[in-house]
């Protein structure tokens, strides 16, 4: 079998939330901006792949179609770990991480896509066998800076059965708010996307373990500082979350060998795909560092950090984005009821997406 084309195809697809989208990126958060990969083969085998590209995707297709992308053609897709450690060497002068490497995630997951659906089971049997199918889901909600309206969206997400709720909020009140809203059963996390200074962070740490959360997710900048991290830790006896802006099993090896996270979040769509994430993990596991997937996205990455879950000897959470999107690419079959979330068990990731959708959406 060989790779015979390619198709870099670019999404926007529109979300409601009740807050303004503004705090998290550079511009107001209004909607999902998407950069697929479609992978074809001679045998009529199709494979798919995303890479993160929440307001960077121009510049993440570009990479991907003019540099990336060409280097598959001929190229046998079932050895898998051959190619895309060709493709990262080839690539190493424009960085190893980054948008480079957001463009050689999408390739990975394309690739085990594509090796999966050619034995016919499902990705996660394919990279060593299918242990869960029924996940349980955590609500991630977007920042909303007040009170009142982290207090009303966390209680419709309690209300629908999810039983952790993270949320994005930099301030101590709406995180208050966001504790009273769901209670002492249901687990709390916040999300500071490095908004934080250290000492902030120890000024607030008696007020934060007095809140229970489960985990702070990457408190301060830079988060790559894997010692200040660790300092963190010891100081302040917070549970710390952090690797969502990490790539490939290098950084997560030294941010483990620093003692800098109680849970690491690798991100499959941005580490550098399934390879990278499934290295890591064995890593965590080795070092008896808790896992906590980055998986704010909906369309490969999303089925294939599902994929990854069902291979873990125990539950994990996965996480879902908590806003309502004006399309799903693979429609309701995959969206979480009741806090669970089940496994598509097809071949590769378990679907296609629709090409109704595709077409709709396509920038």
């Amino acid at each position: 079998m060989q790779i015979t084309g390619t198709d870099v195809i670019t999404l926007r697809i529109p979300f409601d939330d009740p807050g303004q989208g503004t705090g998290l990126f550079p511009g107001a958060w209004t909607a999902h901006d998407f950069v697929l990969l479609r992978i074809e083969t001679d045998s009529g085998l199709v494979g798919w792949g995303e890479a993160f590209s929440y307001f960077c995707a121009p510049a993440v297709a570009s990479v991907l179609e003019t540099a990336v992308a060409p280097l598959l053609i001929g190229r046998d897709p079932l050895d898998v770990a051959a190619i895309v450690a060709d493709v990262m060497h080839r690539t190493h002068i424009m960085g190893r991480y980054g948008i480079t490497m957001f463009a050689i995630s999408a390739v990975d997951i394309a690739l085990h896509d594509l090796a999966s659906k050619a034995e016919g089971v499902s990705l996660a049997e394919w990279l060593g066998g299918l242990r869960q199918t029924d996940l349980p889901a955590y609500a991630s909600l977007i920042r909303y800076g007040t009170p009142d309206l982290v207090d009303r969206v966390a209680t419709a997400a309690v209300a629908e059965g999810y039983g952790t709720i993270k949320l994005h909020e930099i301030a101590l009140d709406p995180i208050r708010a966001g504790r009273a809203a769901v209670g002492p059963q249901v687990a709390l996390t916040n999300d500071v996307n490095c908004n934080w200074t250290a000492q902030q962070t120890r000024d607030w740490a008696e007020d934060l373990r007095v809140l229970d959360l489960m985990w702070v997710e990457e408190p301060t900048m830079p988060p790559e500082d894997f010692d200040a991290m660790a300092a963190l830790r010891r100081e302040t006896g917070l549970a710390i979350a952090t690797g969502e802006n990490l790539c490939t099993r290098w950084q997560f090896a030294q941010l483990i060998a620093a003692g800098g996270a109680d849970f690491v979040q690798p991100s499959v769509t941005k580490i550098g795909g399934i390879g990278e994430t499934m290295a890591t993990r064995a890593l965590a596991h080795a070092a008896g560092v808790k896992i906590a997937h980055h998986a704010p996205y909906f369309g490969p990455g999303y089925l294939a950090t599902l994929q990854v879950l069902a291979t873990a000897p125990e539950p994990e959470l996965f996480e879902y984005l908590y806003v309502e999107r004006e399309a799903d690419m693979f429609g309701n079959a995959v969206k979480p009821v009741n806090g669970r979330v089940q496994c598509p068990e097809g071949p590769g990731l378990g679907a296609d997406p629709d090409p109704d959708i595709l077409a709709r959406y396509r920038v």
